[in-house]
């Protein structure tokens, strides 16, 4: 099921890739029973709830080789892990604060030899680095995620879009967006994938001038 869902929306995958992205959900059930990093009544859901989510990232920019994304609190690893095996010639840290999280971001990426990807056990407002973008799964609301953006974002663009935050966000969000809504875009997931799940979701992207 996810195999053709993934060749649907991303032709261009390689067989390689397909391979990684379709091993994720077994991965991620088996840490998950040891570190609780999704809810254990939504693993059966990974494909769409976690996987397709995370790519949707990659509907709206498609990383160029050499640039360097900060996923900050990753948790497990989503959605830099996905984004990893979409983009490998990207760097990509995998931040947290939580040592056991990182432990199951360390473990799935050896496992499936990704070399692009960094896993740290860290604060984000600790962290030294500079970066093209700062990703991010509803680990923050959007104002504190741009207060740890922060001497974080480099001044040279690479990518079709400027360097910045993207972030990935559900439901009613007009409250916490309203200081910046004259800066930032909004991108509805709904756009790109046709599962009712994402009928309430969004990539938001805000370039950091």
């Amino acid at each position: 099921m996810i195999r053709e869902t993934l060749r649907k929306y991303f032709p261009d995958l390689t067989p390689l890739q397909l391979e990684k992205m379709c091993s994720l959900q077994g991965l991620y059930s088996e840490w998950n029973k040891k570190i609780n990093v999704i809810s254990r009544k939504d693993i059966e859901n990974f494909n769409i709830h976690h996987l397709l989510h995370s790519l949707s990232i990659a509907m709206v920019i498609r990383f160029v080789p050499g640039t360097r994304i900060l996923d900050i609190g990753t948790g497990g690893g989503l959605p830099g892990i996905p984004l990893a095996i979409m983009f490998p010639g990207s760097h990509f840290v995998l931040l947290d604060s939580i040592r056991k999280k990182i432990k199951v971001v360390t473990e799935i990426s050896r496992a499936l030899e990704l070399s692009n990807v960094e896993p740290v056990w860290e604060r984000a407002e600790n962290h030294k680095g500079r970066y093209d973008f700062i990703i991010s799964r509803a680990v923050a609301d959007f104002p504190e995620l741009v207060r740890l953006a922060e001497g974080k974002i480099k001044k040279e663009n690479r990518n079709s879009l400027k360097n910045g935050i993207i972030t990935l966000k559900g439901g009613n969000i007009s409250a916490e967006l309203k200081k910046f809504r004259e800066r930032i875009t909004i991108f509805p997931v709904s756009d790109y994938f046709e599962e009712s799940y994402f009928a309430s979701k969004y990539v938001i992207y805000m370039p950091f001038l």
